[in-house]
C-alpha cells in the first residue's frame, strides 16, 4: 500500500498481505492491428513497372542489394525536419508499416521495404506516396 500500512486480507483463518495475494493475469493490449494484418506479398514485375514510376520520377532511388526505396529530404532547419516525421510517423502507425530512417538536424533520410515479405510491397508505395504529399 502506498501509504506504508500493510493491508492483509483473510483467507480460511490465515491472514496474508494483500502483496501474496493471486493477482488476475496482465493482458497485453495492442493499439495495432498486426496480428489481424494479412501476410504482404512482394510487388509483382506490372506492379513494379506501374506504381514506381512516379516516386523514381520524384527522386526515390533503389537501394543495392536490397529490394527497398531511399529517398533523402533536406529542411530549413531542425523543426522543419521533425515535423515531417512526425507527420510521417502518425501515418505510418495507423498503416502499421515503420520506415527506416535518419536524421540529423534538417537531414531526414527514409527507406521503405516490407520485412514480413522481404522487399517492395503496396505497403512501401502507399507510404512513399504520402510522404511525397507532403513536400
Amino acid at each position: 500500500c502506498a501509504s506504508g500500512r500493510t493491508r492483509t486480507a483473510s483467507t480460511s483463518s490465515i491472514h496474508w498481505p494483500l502483496i501474496y495475494q493471486r493477482q488476475p493475469p496482465c493482458r497485453r493490449i495492442s493499439t495495432s492491428c498486426s496480428l489481424l494484418a494479412k501476410k504482404m506479398s512482394k510487388l509483382t514485375d506490372s506492379e513494379r513497372n506501374e506504381l514506381l514510376s512516379p516516386l523514381l520520377q520524384k527522386g526515390w532511388t533503389m537501394v543495392d542489394n536490397r529490394d527497398a526505396i531511399y529517398k533523402e529530404f533536406l529542411f530549413k532547419n531542425f523543426n522543419e525536419s521533425w515535423g515531417f516525421m512526425s507527420r510521417i510517423a502518425l501515418k505510418a502507425d495507423k498503416m502499421d508499416h515503420h520506415p527506416e530512417w535518419f536524421n540529423v538536424y534538417n537531414k531526414v533520410q527514409i527507406t521503405l521495404a516490407t520485412h514480413d515479405c522481404g522487399g517492395l510491397s503496396n505497403r512501401d508505395i502507399k507510404l512513399a506516396t504520402f510522404i511525397e504529399s507532403l513536400v
